[in-house]
């Protein structure tokens, strides 16, 4: 890989699933050069993966990151967009549930579009499930989002969406603050960028099938109510604030109305 940064970089979090995420690298490396310039695959092994019977394709641009124990989603998420090296950063499952012609879109949608983050969401009208949603996950998926209502405004009710882009210089920042390590993180994620006035493209997705889970709905519930409030308690102390995100926002609106000129 050359020193300047990929156009793109595609996150894989993994755990128990290498068969599954080799297969998924190997379809991604075959799709991504049509639709970036330059690329990285980052599949991050977040403990019960064996990849000595499927390994990854051997290529500069496809690294395999490892924790030494399995941490949780959110934590194998956050190494994987800290140590990515793109200008846009996309997380999505091991088994890429969603078309992956949503990669680029989400993309676009940033380095055209001028939006800071891209998330993906089923509630839009515009969403399609070939694959209904096992009655556990729906439920578990239902009290979340009423837990989050206190915590998330702005209508991003869908914060457990499997697959979210964003600008590199964000993600560096957003991620250094995400504590959560597990699977709560992501509406860490939504929250901070909505504290920090951060654009946000909500996008519909079409799940095609999802054969990953390690979802346990009730010690997961559990969980996530802890993590939920922990993370109150972080916004109560005044802990979740980034000048570095300040500034990106300040530029990037100053830069939308430098054609307009200055302010009255």
């Amino acid at each position: 890989m050359t020193d300047a940064a990929p156009a793109l970089s595609v996150i894989l979090p993994c755990y128990a699933s290498a068969e599954l995420a080799a297969k998924s690298v190997e379809v991604l490396a075959a799709y991504l050069p049509s639709v970036a310039k330059g690329w990285e695959i980052v599949v991050v092994d977040d403990g019960g993966n064996d990849f000595s019977a499927t390994p990854l394709p051997a290529a500069p641009n496809i690294r395999l990151l490892r924790h030494d124990r399995n941490r949780g989603k959110g934590a194998a998420v956050r190494t994987g967009m800290l140590a990515a090296r793109g200008r846009v950063r996309v997380f999505t499952d091991a088994d890429v549930p969603y078309d992956r012609e949503l990669i680029p879109v989400m993309a676009e949608y940033i380095t055209a579009r001028g939006f800071h983050v891209a998330i993906g969401d089923r509630t839009l009208p515009e969403s399609l499930y070939s694959q209904a949603m096992p009655i556990t996950r729906r439920a578990l998926s239902s009290v979340a989002s009423r837990a989050i209502g206190s915590l998330v405004t702005g209508g991003f009710f869908d914060t457990q969406c499997g697959i979210k882009a964003m600008r590199g210089d964000v993600a560096d920042e957003l991620f250094r603050m995400v504590r959560i390590d597990r699977f709560a993180f992501e509406v860490e994620v939504v929250y901070l960028a909505l504290k920090h006035g951060l654009d946000i493209k909500r996008v519909p997705v079409r799940l095609r099938r999802n054969l990953v889970s390690s979802v346990r709905p009730v010690s997961d519930a559990a969980r996530g109510a802890w993590d939920l409030l922990a993370m109150k308690l972080r916004q109560m102390r005044g802990a979740y604030r980034s000048e570095a995100l300040e500034r990106i926002v300040t530029a990037d609106y100053a830069a939308m109305r430098a054609p307009f000129g200055p302010a009255a």
